[in-house]
């Protein structure tokens, strides 16, 4: 018997599972803590993903476990791989030293501009004062990013030197973030077509996935608060071969070998937040991970064996594996609780009825009286592969149809913003 672990209990981690036993060499997976729908196709604990020391009691009581996948960011930052790794445990994700990238704003900044990686002017303050006076001078809009990890939630686009101080106010003064507001980076607020580039790398090769677009706004027509994501959808009509070539010579190839340079040679998937600016092609964020809903509508595309690419990274043999995706395109939509981002309630039943030509991703789902009910903000992701968009579109969205819960609320424009 062959097993995989994924720790994490999101719709992305629901994609990896599902993807991982479609491997002929994976006979079974584990996933902690899981979800209602990850509990179908996986056996799941009640163990969370910071608990290191109960996963890896977990491990070795599980000695059919060959591969351990560290999916979320908050476990990758503070070292899981690492303490697997020490534990004999093979583990799949960058260390503490390399999740650096994604775990601090400022250490990414100030990375790319070392290396001459495009990127936006920004300036990195640990002094309120210092701040708010810099603000007070800056052109508008700007951007206000909490350094450290807040749930994809700590960055604030200001059209004012009001919006920016009440934006300092809530993340350094209020803690609305906790920690990661300690540090905050100020940052020009750039203007183009938003792409997501997730790679694979082992620190000597990077292949990129398939490319994809993710919806952040919480209404139609990019309105509202950000979010986690409302939707996504692959391939990025706008990134063309020819931009594609441009983003692996200036960008990826040159993020690969800084981290190198470093000393945090980056093993796993790291994935790019570009801007296609009138300038070039810029970086806006860097993730130590699969993006969450990209993954959703990146991974029902691939054409490979992802266990065995995975094990490839870790052994740095990159470059030996075929990484291929099919000809196709996917839509993935977010179906959320009724006041995401911001309060919501929990626990209303959700039925779902035929589904044809789509799969649920379960995110923020449980089991409560033998009922699945809600447990989250972004609730299901509903994704579907066609020929074209419109095609993948088409058949998310009557999938969507056949599912209902009180509150229900989903963007209807997911693929559209092409």
């Amino acid at each position: 018997m062959n097993s995989v672990l994924v720790i994490g209990s999101g719709g992305r981690e629901h994609a990896i599972v599902k993807c991982l036993l479609n491997s002929d060499k994976v006979d079974k997976a584990y996933c902690l803590p899981g979800n209602a729908g990850i509990a179908q196709i996986a056996e799941t604990a009640p163990i969370g993903a910071m608990e290191f020391d109960k996963i890896v009691e977990f491990c070795k009581a599980h000695d059919d476990i060959s591969l351990v996948v560290v999916a979320p960011d908050d476990p990758l930052s503070a070292g899981l791989v690492d303490v697997l790794e020490e534990n004999g445990i093979r583990a799949f994700g960058p260390n503490k030293a390399a999740a650096i990238i994604e775990g601090s704003k400022a250490f990414s900044k100030d990375l790319m501009k070392k290396y001459d990686i495009p990127t936006a002017g920004y300036e990195v303050f640990t002094d309120y004062d210092k701040a708010v006076e810099y603000v007070k001078g800056a052109e508008y809009p700007l951007v206000v990013k909490a350094s450290g990890l807040a749930l994809g939630k700590g960055v604030i686009i200001c059209e004012s030197v009001n919006d920016a101080v009440d934006a300092l106010d809530g993340i350094m003064l209020d803690k609305r973030f906790g920690e990661a507001g300690n540090t905050v980076v100020v940052e020009e607020f750039l203007v183009g077509k938003e792409v997501s580039i997730l790679t694979f790398t082992d620190g000597k090769v990077v292949v990129p996935m398939v490319s994809s677009q993710d919806h952040k706004r919480v209404f139609d027509h990019d309105k509202g608060l950000n979010t986690g994501g409302m939707g996504a959808f692959a391939p990025s009509q706008a990134y063309t071969d020819e931009i594609a070539k441009e983003v692996e010579k200036k960008i990826l190839i040159p993020t690969m070998n800084a981290m190198n340079s470093e000393g945090r040679p980056f093993k796993g998937v790291l994935y790019f937040g570009l801007m296609m600016t009138k300038s070039g092609v810029k970086v806006l964020e860097y993730n130590a991970r699969f993006g969450d809903p990209e993954t959703q509508a990146v991974l029902p595309l691939i054409d490979c064996d992802l266990y065995e690419v995975m094990n490839a990274i870790i052994d740095q043999r990159l470059s030996e594996v075929e990484v291929k995706f099919q000809n196709k395109s996917a839509v993935c939509v977010v179906m959320a609780s009724g006041g995401y981002p911001e309060s919501y309630p929990k626990g209303l039943e959700i039925k779902i009825g035929q589904i044809e030509d789509a799969y649920v991703y379960h995110a923020g789902t449980a089991i409560k009286d033998g009922k699945l009910v809600t447990n989250g903000g972004r609730v299901l992701g509903v994704s579907a592969v066609g020929e074209d968009i419109e095609d993948a579109r088409v058949k998310a969205y009557k999938a969507v149809e056949n599912i209902s819960f009180d509150g229900v609320h989903f963007r209807r424009d997911i693929g559209k913003n092409l």
